[in-house]
């Protein structure tokens, strides 16, 4: 989901796909991988026109310059496929996601509303494990809202919206993790994290998921910097988690609440817990302070998604059958401004 509001929801098929970097990274498709493919895409397209009647699926070029990219993902540009033209002179990049490429357009455009949705392949330069459902190639669908709306009311369909679409593809029971960077950067001011080490600290924290504590206070302190003590005050935090009512216990933090930034994301996360009870999906919600979603270009609410019986368990080793999350997005008020200067900010989820 993305800001402006621009939310950007990414289902991932998890499904491999033939291509030609290396026959060590993908399988090629089976005709029943191929069919189950065509299935979900259905599903998924059914569900999107009935959600966005006036809107059609919308398609962006799969190589993108590649200035564009790298400076969007953080820790992740890493993971960028990076290409080159015959003459060597232009730097290309397949894209990385659906959603950068998304904001581009709309720079380019000079749009500042406009709510699509998008399915289509996108690439990581990671190491693929089947085991986890990490593929070089594989699909996702974006659905963006972009234009100035009334608060949290685009974040809450985001949500929304994938809850249903999750519940449509039956994949089985599941939860919707959400929580807010800035009430994460304000959790890092409270506990002593060098503003400049916000990013880097906040990457660390979004693999708790996946990693131990041990293993990511080591990665803090003696990869990052970070002081020992400041490390141990960020896991007290970022260990809370539950439902609407952590929104009160955290607003009794008065450390935290003497943050701007931590009253603005509270009073946020209180209207769109209101929103998504009316609209009957609080069941699915967990309000988890270590989702931290590892790219940069995020600046509001954050969430993901996994399926319970598949979720990653630390303690069992890289050999579980474990796809992490299935969908995730958040909002991005900045990226479009970031893209071209020019264009007045464009709220984006």
């Amino acid at each position: 989901m993305a800001t402006s509001l621009n939310a950007s929801s990414d289902l991932a098929s998890n499904m491999p796909i033939a291509h030609a970097f290396n026959d060590n990274d993908l399988k090629d498709l089976i005709k029943t991988q191929s069919a189950l493919i065509r299935q979900l895409t259905e599903q998924i397209n059914d569900a999107m026109a009935k959600m966005t009647p006036n809107e059609e699926d919308t398609g962006f070029v799969i190589k993108t310059p590649r200035p564009l990219l790298t400076e969007k993902y953080g820790e992740d540009s890493k993971l960028i496929y990076e290409l080159k033209d015959q003459g060597g002179a232009e730097q290309l990049a397949l894209r990385y996601d659906l959603t950068v490429p998304f904001a581009r357009y709309l720079a380019q455009n000079k749009l500042s509303h406009m709510k699509r949705y998008h399915i289509g392949k996108v690439y990581r330069r990671d190491n693929p494990k089947m085991t986890r459902g990490r593929y070089r190639e594989f699909y996702q669908c974006d659905f963006d809202i972009a234009g100035d709306y009334a608060s949290m009311v685009p974040d809450a369909e985001c949500i929304k919206i994938t809850v249903e679409i999750l519940d449509k593809l039956a994949l089985g029971p599941f939860r919707v993790y959400l929580n807010h960077r800035k009430l994460l950067d304000a959790i890092f001011a409270v506990c002593g994290v060098p503003d400049a080490l916000f990013r880097p600290i906040s990457s660390s924290v979004d693999k708790l998921d996946k990693t131990p504590w041990d293993t990511v206070r080591n990665e803090m302190v003696n990869e990052k910097g970070l002081p020992g003590d400041i490390a141990d005050k960020i896991w007290s935090y970022v260990q809370l988690r539950g439902g609407a009512d952590l929104v009160d216990q955290l607003r009794k933090d008065s450390q935290l609440c003497a943050q701007s930034t931590a009253i603005e994301a509270l009073n946020e996360l209180e209207l769109l817990f209101r929103y998504l009870t009316l609209y009957g999906v609080m069941d699915k919600i967990v309000f988890d302070l270590k989702l931290a979603r590892g790219l940069d270009y995020y600046t509001g609410v954050i969430f993901e998604a996994t399926l319970n019986s598949y979720q990653y368990d630390p303690t069992l080793g890289e050999d579980q059958v474990a796809v992490g999350s299935v969908a995730g997005g958040g909002r991005y008020d900045e990226l479009v401004n970031k893209i071209d200067s020019r264009q007045s900010r464009v709220p984006c989820i």
